[in-house]
């Protein structure tokens, strides 16, 4: 094998992203983001993170902001920087899969409103989940990266990734990503996997980690080693437990290295200051958790991402069953066997870890059987890298045909339908693709943004009627 070309490291900056989802449930407001775009755009990113995953639903639920308006204020900021999303292929940022029309209009006006690169995956590895992105991507002129899912078992061995990078490399995609969403690549398997990758492709190779296992800048450096093109790094405020590796400590490993990204510490340090009262202030609320910023090297043996993992703590919390956690995380891998060892990311870790949180709570596996596992078990997903247990399967969904087409050929256009069920609220076309995704929360904020108007425009004919002495 020809030695890799030893080049500088790119980085993928998820500050305002993957970084404050994993920490503080996505809640980094855009105000919040805006004063130090200036500086985040003189570093030299390969790419900033700042959309997708789970910041659209966040936004509209939580924070009462239109994701749309979050995108057009950064990109108005971001002179110099390319701007990149998450996106769950065929699910697009919601939870279940929507007709080819939707995903299309979805990727065309992320692109118009300032994504440049869209990150796409499925939550089992389907490839067949992720054509209609890519090729909308690819007709839109955008950035298709494509991620697989990492994960362990036994069907998941290096062929098994080199087979998937060839698939995804010969669909179009411009760049591939190993998104280990759980923390569970380790160092020397990072070497192995980048190395196996880089014989079989020829497109650029972005590694992205969480540092929940403990492990994750050491992955890093001997995945750079192995000719990974870019790293996920988050700034030190917001790096760290279930975030990723911290920006300025990787950009100064690499420093007078043939890696060298030649970034500016004493900027990154400004940068770092902006966030460090932020983290103070969430540390003190309590919205970000001490418990996720330590080590939890469990993810290794459970592979239960950290997110996962605050989950179902939530959920043992509120069924008064906090006691039962150690069974729970026990019974999460027996589970995901059951249902064709998927990685788990959203949506197939929620549906696992739900399911085990109820088998473990009833007494009885498989008793209580969330519509969403019976969806999995039927097909609705996609399909698995191994079958379905057989008896499992007949329990949850009887004597019910599963699906063996890509789920979305069974999925009429939905677009104008969807159009016209919501018109009444629409004050942009971006609205439809709003409530497209989530119906109720849409309509709420929906509701609450024409209050605020109402209110505005009433303080406004106040002022312009009153009169003034002279």
């Amino acid at each position: 094998m020809a030695e890799q070309v030893k080049k500088p490291i790119q980085f993928t900056e998820t500050v305002l992203r993957d970084a404050h989802q994993s920490l503080i449930a996505t809640r980094m407001t855009t105000e919040q983001m805006l004063p130090i775009i200036d500086k985040m755009d003189k570093v030299g990113y390969h790419a900033v993170e700042c959309w997708g995953g789970a910041t659209f639903d966040a936004s509209l639920r939580f924070l009462k902001e239109d994701p749309w308006e979050r995108l057009r204020k950064l990109r108005d900021g971001f002179k110099n920087t390319k701007l990149q999303m998450l996106f769950r292929g065929q699910n697009i940022l919601g939870y279940n899969h929507y007709a080819d029309d939707v995903v299309e209009y979805f990727v065309q006006k992320s692109i118009a409103n300032g994504i440049d690169i869209i990150r796409i995956f499925d939550c089992l590895n389907d490839v067949r989940n992720l054509e209609t992105a890519v090729k909308a991507a690819n007709k839109e002129n955008g950035h298709a990266q494509i991620a697989l899912s990492y994960t362990l078992g036994d069907a998941y061995t290096l062929d098994y990734w080199k087979n998937m990078a060839k698939q995804i490399e010969d669909m179009g995609a411009k760049s591939l990503c190993i998104k280990d969403m759980a923390g569970l690549l380790t160092p020397y398997k990072a070497t192995e996997l980048v190395t196996a990758l880089k014989e079989s492709v020829e497109i650029p190779i972005d590694l992205h980690t969480h540092y929940t296992s403990g492990v994750a800048s050491m992955t890093y450096m001997k995945a750079v080693e192995a000719g990974c093109d870019i790293i996920d790094t988050a700034m030190s405020p917001m790096a760290m437990g279930t975030s990723q590796p911290a920006t300025e400590v990787m950009a100064k490993t690499f420093e007078g290295t043939p890696y060298d990204p030649g970034l500016d510490q004493s900027l990154l340090a400004e940068i770092a200051a902006y966030f460090a009262p932020l983290r103070e202030q969430w540390l003190k609320s309590g919205r970000m958790s001490t418990k996720v910023l330590g080590v939890n090297i469990k993810t290794l043996m459970y592979q239960v991402p950290g997110g996962m993992l605050s989950n179902l703590v939530s959920q043992l919390d509120e069924m008064g069953a906090s006691d039962r956690f150690q069974e729970v995380l026990e019974e999460v891998p027996r589970v995901r066997k059951d249902f064709g060892e998927p990685p788990l990311v959203t949506p197939s870790s929620q549906i696992v870890g739900t399911q085990a949180v109820l088998n473990v709570v009833t007494g009885e596996r498989y008793k209580m059987v969330t519509k969403e596992s019976k969806k999995l078990l039927s097909g609705q997903f996609g399909q698995t890298v191994k079958p379905f247990d057989p008896e499992v399967q007949k329990k949850c969904i009887g004597d019910a045909e599963a699906i063996t087409c890509r789920p979305a050929d069974l999925i009429k256009p939905q677009l104008k339908e969807i159009e016209e069920e919501m018109k009444q609220y629409k004050q942009q076309d971006e609205d439809v693709l709003t409530y497209a995704l989530f119906p109720q929360v849409a309509t709420d904020f929906f509701k609450y943004r024409e209050a605020q108007q109402t209110k505005v425009d009433s303080t406004v004919a106040s002022e312009e009627n009153k009169t003034y002495p002279v």
